[in-house]
């Protein structure tokens, strides 16, 4: 009996040791695209029928009866359900995932259209978002290259002396907001912020919100908002060198960035220098075109973000920054510095009130060189102060928002009498109201005072938004005002325009006031059970302005004291009708397509001012595929494209045309990237350089590298 008993364990060993002999165990762990573990993520291997649930750190584990790499499907809300090859651990260390977000399931948080977070698909203001991964995706260098290639309806162009000018939605860069984390911008040319300053080496999303913000933002966000957002990295070390190199007018990128998590403290420092030559357009014979050439020059941009968690309810954020730039001219070089530092702080009081304190600094400085040497004819310098105070208490899903800034303003330039200096201190205070009473409708009301010190004027703007989710629809519904101060550039400017004609400022402009509505219909939703199965959603969006009181120039017969020449005045407004349509879809399989269109009509006093040759009609498109044929290879390939109609105008201007381009990026190996472009594919060049026209000599070629090192230790 003994003998047989003995026998059986033995054979029952023998067996459990054999079934283990085959067995192996597999461990990963899932995170998103800043290295935050995912929890909750779902991981399934088809072919053995075994599923698992990632733990509070992110990770897995499974114990499969193969020693084989398998492929597993690993899903999370708001993330693109992807397929991935598992190695046994014993292979290695834990295998990394990193998941990608859905762009169309809209759970993206965003801050931009009501100060306070909310998830993109609950805003109640339209906002468009362009994440991380479409920064990678379309390689730009800056701002103005993003939004460019994403966004119907906005042109970058030129002004006299050959300097950047935008339209977007009928309404000029000087009616357009530009944010950095929330932050304004000093400085401006021919009405434009330096759009090279915003680089988007540690950008972390884009957001976008058309039409009047006013009662949020204040002054100059009477056409829109764009802000910058910061990407805050969760890895507990990341570095990464770059470089790219561009055939139109040889151009180099480079740079890289340096980013640690250590105790209390989080830190990125990012590098970014470009140098590219004068690209001639034209030959010598062209007495047709506006623009022969775009000059080259070079830019150099550090940037410093330093996060200190004192305790876990309150945070300090500390950054800073300094942007050079040349612009080499036949018989001179401009230069462009700017210096910026800030301090903020963020104190969650409890889990319902949170107080946040900030106080910027920037600085903007132009000067004039000739082989070498500073001619003083040409300086520049605006200096902002900013405090910044902001109050929100929550309760259920309703909130309240109080803030108050003030701003001093600075201005010296040769655009002044004897080169003389300006300033100007304002003061403005707001409070928004956003009210849930049931999950499927939500409103907000918000009303904004400011007063400005110069002008001795106030502005008093207020905005309602509403949504509505009736399934599978959202409606948004809104109306904002919005207004522009006079600058002191347009209060107290004295210049001689190159001998042409005096321009004169005018201490008595009155703000420029707009009044904006706005109606969107959105569909999200999942396509499921056939091969095309996969994520989409779909956007139209109505808007018109009225925009009055705008500031422009009129002739001046001159008076006892000043020649004749032109000032600065008011004048009656703008009309702007428009309309916005974006479809996407991302399928599993890895295929992507996404089209946007947009719609414009102006009228009134538009054509041929800042608002001058508005295009009727614009889109732009994508379609894509990404997928990872191992472990340590990823592929990425799109063909995408922009349109632009003929403008109205009176004068002689560009034809429509349309721009494409193709995109080969891939993932070689841990953390080497290499991107390769064909820009204007079909080789377009305009017959007539005209200030909006294309500055393209035909098809261009970029290949670059990017190199995550500490991906190499995974």
């Amino acid at each position: 009996m003994s003998r047989k008993l003995a026998s059986t364990i033995i054979a029952l060993c023998a067996s459990f040791l054999s079934v283990n002999a085959l067995a192996d165990t597999f461990a990963g762990k899932v995170l998103d695209g800043e290295g935050a573990p995912l929890i909750g993520a779902v991981v399934r291997i088809p072919d053995m029928k075994e599923t698992a649930v990632t733990d509070g750190d992110g990770c897995f584990r499974f114990i499969l009866k193969t020693s084989k790499p398998v492929k597993a499907s690993v899903s999370y809300v708001g993330f693109i359900t992807d397929t991935y090859i598992l190695k046994p651990a014993g292979i290695g260390n834990p295998q990394i995932i990193r998941m990608s977000p859905d762009e169309t399931a809209l759970g993206e948080v965003v801050v931009t259209a009501t100060r306070t977070p909310k998830t993109l698909k609950d805003a109640p203001v339209v906002t468009r978002l362009i994440s991380a991964e479409d920064i990678v995706r379309t390689d730009a260098t800056n701002i103005q290259d993003l939004l460019t290639e994403e966004i119907p309806g906005l042109e970058f162009g030129f002004a006299m002396s050959q300097e950047t000018s935008l339209n977007m939605s009928g309404f000029g860069g000087n009616a357009i907001l530009f944010l950095v984390d929330g932050e304004r911008l000093a400085g401006e040319t021919m009405d434009n912020v330096d759009y090279n300053r915003l680089n988007l080496d540690n950008v972390g999303q884009v957001e976008i919100v058309k039409g009047a913000s006013s009662a949020l933002y204040g002054a100059n966000a009477v056409g829109g908002v764009i802000n910058l957002i910061s990407k805050e990295d969760k890895r507990p070390w990341h570095v990464n060198i770059n470089s790219r190199y561009r055939s139109a007018g040889n151009e180099w990128r480079s740079g890289g960035s340096v980013s640690f998590n250590v105790g209390k403290v989080y830190s990125n420092t990012s590098v970014q220098h470009s140098t590219v030559e004068t690209v001639r357009l034209t030959d010598a014979f062209d007495t047709e075109s506006k623009i022969h050439e775009v000059f080259g020059g070079s830019t150099v941009n550090v940037k410093e973000r330093l996060t200190f968690r004192a305790t876990d309810n309150l945070r300090f954020i500390a950054r800073g920054g300094y942007f050079f730039r040349t612009s080499n001219r036949a018989n001179y070089t401009d230069h462009y510095h700017d210096y910026s530092g800030g301090l903020r702080s963020v104190w969650d009081i409890d889990d319902s009130r949170n107080l946040e304190i900030s106080y910027s600094y920037d600085q903007y400085d132009k000067a004039r060189f000739i082989s070498g040497n500073r001619t003083d004819d040409h300086d520049y310098s605006n200096r902002q102060h900013i405090i910044h105070a902001l109050y929100s208490h929550f309760w259920g899903n309703n909130a309240i928002t109080a803030g108050a800034d003030f701003m001093h303003d600075y201005l010296t330039t040769y655009q002044f009498t004897e080169g003389g200096n300006h300033s100007q201190n304002t003061i403005d205070a707001f409070v928004q109201f956003d009210y849930s009473p049931v999950s499927w409708f939500n409103v907000i009301a918000s009303v904004r005072e400011d007063y400005f010190s110069e002008s001795r004027s106030n502005a008093l703007t207020a905005r309602v938004a509403t949504m509505f989710k009736l399934r599978p629809f959202s409606i948004r519904a809104s109306y904002s005002g919005g207004f522009r101060a006079p600058t002191l550039k347009e209060m107290y400017m004295d210049f001689d325009m190159a001998g042409i004609q005096m321009i004169y400022g005018n201490p008595d402009l009155k703000p420029e006031r707009s009044h904006n509505f706005n109606i969107a219909l959105e569909r999200t939703g999942h396509i499921r059970g056939t091969h095309l199965g996969g994520s989409y959603s779909f956007t139209a969006n109505g808007y018109y302005n009225y925009y009055n009181s705008r500031i422009t120039t009129t002739d001046f017969p001159g008076d006892a004291f000043r020649e004749e020449g032109a000032i600065y005045c008011n004048e009656k407004g703008v009309k702007v009708a428009g309309l916005d349509i974006n479809a996407r879809y991302r399928s599993l399989m890895g295929l992507g397509l996404s089209a946007s269109y947009n719609y414009l009509h102006v009228g009134g006093n538009s054509i041929d001012s800042q608002f001058s040759q508005p295009r009727p009609h614009s889109a732009t498109w994508r379609i894509d595929f990404e997928k990872r044929l191992c472990s340590v290879y990823k592929f990425y390939a799109s063909l995408s494209g922009r349109y632009l109609a003929k403008p109205v105008s009176r004068h002689d201007t560009d034809e429509a045309y349309s721009l494409w381009k193709f995109t080969f990026q891939q993932q070689v190996w841990k953390g080497i990237n290499i991107n390769f472009i064909i820009d204007n594919l079909l080789n377009y060049k305009p017959d007539i350089y005209y200030w909006n026209s294309a500055p393209t000599t035909g098809r261009t070629y970029s290949i670059g590298l990017s190199m995550d090192i500490d991906d190499f230790f995974k």
